[in-house]
């Protein structure tokens, strides 16, 4: 597995105007507009399509749930299929059992699921390369989750990394919020909050750090999906990151996602890809 390889397919949910509704409750910036919204995500769909992967849309609906749109939390993906996971935000518990039907009808095995005590998010958790996965330790993957995580991947080579308490319980802070993987040798980082130990790995295996500037660390500019090898896919906003990311030999895609991202989620958090070279 890996999480930079040129993407062929990809999941991803629609925003459901019955299920916005709830944004304040999940702790939504502001109101969704339910059309600019649709738009947005249909403009996200047109994107990938025309970068050359097949979209897969989950149509099973969530009840109350705004965070549905964010398909790359519930599922982690290794050699043997998906892995269903224990999201550790209360809300959310119902969105991996609403992708079975849409995992099973796309041909994705079902390799594992994680229960109760043990929690872990998907923006927890990516393959650095084929053999390593990276976890973050925070307040929604617990040891437990982690621990899943490794009884469930056993070929793979999982390392934990305490993430930082920020802004506490109430907030999101997975370990994609501070760092994207966009080669074997390059990731998107904000480097205040990047673990030590984790600095220290990427300095060991030669990647490349590109640090994402202050006034971009809250619009995302960490999160920016890998479309294929130093290809990306950011939001418009961040256009400091995208200017250090094409200096540093990024090809960079953008898209305007205004009203994806009220519920702090950018273009990794909206995809989990299911295929990639």
């Amino acid at each position: 597995m890996n999480a930079t390889g040129q993407l062929r397919r990809v999941l991803l949910r629609p925003p459901r105007a019955d299920e916005l509704a709830n944004w304040e409750e999940y702790g939504w910036r502001s109101a969704p507009d339910p059309r600019a919204i649709a738009a947005e995500h249909a403009e996200l769909c047109t994107l990938l399509s025309d970068a050359g992967a097949e979209v897969v849309l989950a149509e099973e609906p969530v009840p109350g749930d705004p965070d549905a749109i964010y398909v790359y939390d519930p599922v982690l993906i290794g050699s043997a299929g998906a892995i269903l996971l224990e999201i550790g935000k209360p809300g959310r518990a119902g969105e991996a059992d609403a992708l079975l039907t849409t995992l099973t009808a796309a041909g994705v095995p079902i390799a594992g699921r994680m229960e109760a005590p043990a929690t872990a998010d998907g923006g927890d958790v990516f393959w650095l390369d084929e053999r390593t996965v990276l976890v973050g330790r925070g307040y929604r993957t617990n040891n437990a989750g982690i621990a899943e995580i490794r009884r469930l991947l056993p070929f793979a080579d999982v390392i934990a990394f305490d993430l930082p308490h920020m802004r506490g319980r109430g907030e999101v802070l997975h370990l994609m919020s501070l760092v994207s993987p966009l080669g074997d040798d390059l990731v998107v980082a904000f480097m205040p909050l990047l673990p030590v130990r984790l600095v220290e790995l990427f300095e060991q295996r030669g990647v490349e750090m590109v640090s994402v500037p202050a006034d971009e660390f809250e619009s995302m500019g960490a999160n920016v999906l890998a479309l294929a090898p130093r290809v990306g896919l950011g939001l418009a906003r961040n256009t400091e990151t995208r200017r250090r990311l094409e200096s540093a030999g990024v090809t960079m895609q953008v898209y305007e996602g205004t009203e994806l991202s009220k519920g702090n989620g950018g273009p990794t958090c909206l995809t989990r890809p299911l295929l990639r070279d």
